[in-house]
């Protein structure tokens, strides 16, 4: 994997311990000291950057002094001809690389937020523990895997399922206050904690950071889909988007990575560092 551009947050020197087996070989390059390890922006390295390397470059920022502010980035990918999707899946536009990534943030999320339509389409399992990052997540505070937020209107959703019977910590569903009360039982019953973010039937956005931010969860990370990440943007909440861009064409009539009506003014992020390997780009944006 090649760095192109720097990462400009001087939280990236943060280390995270440990190594994952799989993936595609990459070289890397950037500043001494940096992910890569390089020497100078002419030394290169033909290997995989480690998982230390991947948390570094994705750090979240270093809390402020006093009660920490929460931090909501979202993790989406595109092929070149905007598809979020194709036949109502990520999987065919993502790679190995991608996935390298994908686990990466997740390890780094005190919480990941995921629409329930998402949940039903892409078949969402508990996060599970990873040992490479176990020491880390003590370090900062976190438990073993982050929690699993469904965000949901209706609470129309399969309560067998492991990712309400068997997480490692409890899933949490955030609804309306006018939600129907024999489904909030039943998310109960299964071991779901029902967290109430809207005064309706939906959910506020803002009012969901700032429930889970409450509950101790300031490192967010959504994965979409693209009305839920439409929604968020539209509520100007989220600081960051971490995109890969596919080297694949769909066509079709796909979603892009965030539907819902436009914001009055399109929001303008920075580009905080890109990525590369085999074709694939990973931008990292933030919040101008």
């Amino acid at each position: 994997m090649r760095r192109l551009f720097p990462v400009t947050d001087e939280t990236a020197a943060q280390d995270f311990g440990g190594t994952e087996e799989g993936g595609s070989g990459a070289a890397g390059t950037g500043a001494a000291g940096g992910p890569g390890g390089a020497a100078g922006a002419d030394a290169h390295v033909n290997r995989e950057w480690t998982l230390a390397e991947l948390a570094a470059a994705y750090a979240y920022p270093v809390p402020e002094p006093g009660a920490p502010r929460p931090w909501l980035r979202a993790n989406m990918v595109s092929s070149l001809d905007g598809a979020a999707q194709h036949e109502g899946h990520s999987q065919p536009i993502s790679s190995a690389a991608d996935m390298r990534i994908f686990g990466t943030l997740r390890a780094l999320a005190d919480v990941v937020v995921v629409g329930a339509e998402t949940v039903r389409q892409e078949g969402y399992r508990p996060a599970r523990a990873r040992a490479e990052f176990a020491g880390a997540r003590t370090a900062a505070g976190q438990g073993p895997a982050p929690a699993i937020a469904v965000v949901t209107a209706s609470l129309e959703l399969d309560f067998s399922l492991p990712l309400f019977t068997s997480p490692l910590v409890p899933t949490l569903v955030l609804t309306g206050a006018a939600a129907a009360p024999d489904r909030v039982a039943a998310a109960e019953k299964a071991g779901a904690r029902v967290v109430v973010a809207g005064e309706g039937m939906g959910v506020e956005p803002a009012r969901a950071v700032r429930a889970l931010a409450e509950l101790g969860h300031t490192r967010l990370l959504t994965e979409g889909g693209p009305r839920l990440l439409g929604q968020l943007i539209a509520a100007e909440v989220l600081d960051e988007l971490c995109l890969t861009v596919s080297p694949t064409l769909t066509a079709g009539d796909a979603q892009r990575i965030a539907g819902g009506p436009s914001v009055a003014v399109p929001r303008r992020f920075g580009l905080v560092s890109l990525l590369e390997e085999d074709g694939f780009l990973f931008g990292r944006y933030r919040r101008s």
